[in-house]
């Protein structure tokens, strides 16, 4: 080892030294500093919101933000909607009109027809079948015009007259005065009368452009409908496809279900107060069929409105005994109706309780006039296939009998009796599966 080494090695030694000198004491405990006591932990005891709050107002908290949630979602899609309703209502009736028709185009299907040429004749055979219907009813409100204005004249003058000598006892000054008043009333609206007939005018173009888009859209449902639906499932998620395709599916057989049933119903009220009217020789009786058919449409209220209207035609044209008559006759076509021809024939189609269908039209109406009161039941049937089939056959699985499940009557007791016929007719005969037809592939 040279001699700087060994000075380099003997300088690093005494600065070592140095340094340890200066640096202090590693630190020991002793006996009389232990503390032998536990720990004490410290917990912040100071109550959040959630201890504060029951847990039935948590509850109601969490419900509420939610419930407000979805009431917006429903504005605003109600908004969209009015937007959107000269394009949203002829879809929904081309809807309509092709669960009215599938049927026939399907069977010219399995004729052989092919499915465009299929969808053609059957909506040329409903477009013959609509405007000759119109064209009779528009013939014979001409035709007994002049006879029910002669009519009217001689009705006024007899409720004049009634008025007069009835227990009123009104006087002619009076009668006066109040003809007066409703002369000076509609000259006071004339300027609303006449803005009522420009909007009249926007709203035929509005009419003649939904009825080409009905024809249009009502086409290619009739053709493509199932593709169609098939795309729409194809859209959503994977495990929601299955399920969403065979929701629809029996959402659409009780569709078609209701749509025909309705027509029947419909048809039913109309020949009823219809022969009444012709026998009765009220005039406009073919229109006031056909109104009473239209108005049938609107389950419960319908049939009944336009009868009202067929009671008041009856009352200023052949006076008030032929008016108890017609009121009588309307009375019982709608005890028909409700007694015979709803549990026999709609209960097959679509089980809602009468509640449910009273506050589901009343509800279309406020929201869509007339057509939201049109379209307000089949909705309400369709949801309620829907959604009882999904709670019960989340999977996709279809029904042990192959039926839509809206089609089970509200009432216990009647569906404990058509449930127990089913299990003894499968008992009888358990090698016979269910209908194909009503389930899809």
């Amino acid at each position: 080892m040279s001699w700087a080494q060994t000075v380099r090695e003997r300088a690093r030694t005494t600065l070592a030294s140095a340094a340890s000198r200066n640096l202090p004491p590693p630190f020991t405990v002793g006996p009389e500093l232990q503390d032998t006591s536990a720990p004490v932990v410290v917990v912040d005891s100071r109550p959040s919101s959630e201890d504060v709050l029951p847990p039935g107002i948590r509850t109601a908290g969490a419900w509420a933000w939610r419930f407000i949630l979805f009431v917006v979602a429903t504005y605003l899609f109600l908004r969209v909607v009015s937007l959107l309703s000269v394009v949203i209502i002829p879809v929904v009736v081309a809807i309509l009109l092709a669960a009215l028709f599938q049927p026939a185009s399907a069977a010219l299907v399995r004729w052989g027809v092919k499915r465009s040429l299929a969808a053609v004749l059957v909506l040329v055979g409903g477009l013959l079948l609509v405007f000759g219907g119109l064209s009779l009813i528009v013939r014979t409100f001409i035709s007994q015009l002049d006879d029910l204005s002669a009519r009217v004249t001689q009705g006024i003058d007899e409720v004049q007259t009634w008025l007069s000598r009835g227990p009123l006892h009104l006087t002619d000054a009076q009668l006066s005065q109040y003809v007066e008043q409703a002369r000076n009333a509609f000259t006071a609206n004339q300027g609303a009368v006449t803005s009522g007939a420009i909007s009249t005018a926007a709203t035929l173009g509005e009419v003649v452009t939904g009825f080409f888009l009905v024809l249009f859209t009502l086409f290619f449902f009739l053709r493509d409908g199932a593709q169609i639906w098939s795309f729409l499932c194809r859209l959503l998620p994977r495990e929601a496809q299955v399920p969403t395709a065979r929701a629809g599916h029996y959402s659409w057989h009780t569709l078609v279900s209701y749509v025909h049933a309705t027509v029947l119903v419909a048809f039913v009220d109309a020949v009823g107060i219809g022969i009444g009217l012709v026998v009765l020789r009220v005039p406009l009786a073919l229109p006031l069929a056909a109104l009473v058919f239209l108005g049938a449409f609107i389950p419960v209220i319908g049939a009944t409105l336009t009868g009202a209207v067929a009671v008041l035609v009856a009352l200023v044209a052949n006076g008030p005994v032929t008016a108890v008559t017609v009121l009588i006759i309307v009375i019982a076509v709608q005890q028909l109706e409700g007694h015979v021809l709803q549990p026999l024939i709609m209960g097959r189609a679509v089980a809602l309780h009468p509640l449910a269908v009273i506050l589901a039209i009343a509800g279309g109406i406020v929201v869509a006039g007339i057509v939201g009161g049109l379209i307000a039941v089949p909705l309400l049937a369709v949801l309620n296939t829907a959604i009882r089939y999904l709670v019960r056959h989340p999977s996709g699985e279809p029904t042990p009998d192959r039926e839509p499940p809206g089609t089970e009557p509200t009432d216990d007791d009647e569906a404990g009796q058509e449930e127990r016929a089913e299990e003894a007719q499968r008992a009888a005969d358990p090698a016979s599966p269910p209908p194909a037809h009503t389930s899809v592939s």
